[in-house]
């Protein structure tokens, strides 16, 4: 796509937010369908200091670098505030959300219109590859934390993060 002359390319953005604590094969086939139909995808890592995650914020964000680098269209930040000041300071008009349940879509379609009465912005909802429906990250951790097998719900590199995290508890 261009723009008129003097602005030059206009480049179709949008976001993938998330807590990403650890991130998992459902987070990364959500970003990467939206890679696959934006320009630019930022991946961002919501910052909650009231939470302690199992991985520091620089830990999730340097795990999803490593695990979207194949995407070659993905940006990884962190964000504190509203997701609608992170997408406006970006020129992000849109939001992509995963569903994996109709629980999913009560809760994330209150969100969407208090994000577009906001500000504009867009969420669209991708439903969730079948494999990856029950999956959270919450689980994997509940399950990990147990010495319960997760090598199929998180990549390699994850998987080695998480079983370093948990083995030093």
């Amino acid at each position: 796509m261009t723009g008129p002359e003097s602005e030059g390319p206009v480049l179709r953005r949008a976001v993938c937010p998330g807590s990403f604590d650890p991130v998992t094969n459902g987070h990364l086939d959500i970003i990467g369908r939206a890679s696959k139909l934006y320009d630019v995808v930022h991946v961002a890592v919501m910052i909650n200091k009231s939470k302690q995650g199992i991985f520091a914020i620089d830990e999730r964000l340097d795990l999803l670098r490593r695990t979207t680098a194949e995407y070659g269209n993905v940006e990884v930040e962190s964000f504190h505030g509203l997701l609608v000041d992170f997408c406006k300071q970006r020129d992000i008009p849109a939001i992509v959300k995963g569903l994996r349940a109709v629980s999913d879509f009560d809760y994330e379609l209150q969100m969407a219109q208090m994000n577009h009465g906001l500000s504009g912005v867009e969420t669209l909802f991708v439903p969730t590859n079948p494999t990856y429906s029950f999956l959270s990250s919450s689980l994997v951790k509940e399950v990990a934390a147990w010495g319960g097998d997760v090598s199929h719900l998180v990549p390699p590199i994850v998987l080695t993060a998480l079983t370093e995290r948990l083995g030093r508890r």
